[in-house]
């Protein structure tokens, strides 16, 4: 299952539903989440070791977030690997 996260702060009960093997996109104000200091960096950091996640290089541009900011293991992706996840990932979760 593909989960995309847009929402900030992001309700701490969504991790809870990630399955084995979920991946994990985040966009929009969600991206400020994934920054090493930010408040889930330590829960984001544990998911990193059972899941890949992701971040859109497009939003991180708008946010000025460079990729050295950002939690170490987020894989950052352009919107043709968005599409590539849309098809590997039969189904989608949205949580905006």
């Amino acid at each position: 299952m593909l989960h995309i996260i847009a929402q900030s702060p992001i309700d701490s009960a969504i991790f809870q539903r990630i399955g084995a093997g979920d991946d994990v996109l985040f966009l929009d104000k969600a991206l400020l989440n994934l920054l090493q200091k930010g408040r889930l960096s330590k829960i984001l950091t544990s998911l990193l070791a059972e899941h890949q996640l992701y971040a859109l290089a497009d939003d991180l541009e708008v946010r000025g977030i460079s990729s050295a900011e950002m939690l170490e293991g987020i894989t950052v992706i352009a919107y043709s690997d968005f599409v590539n996840l849309t098809v590997k990932n039969s189904l989608i979760q949205t949580w905006s």
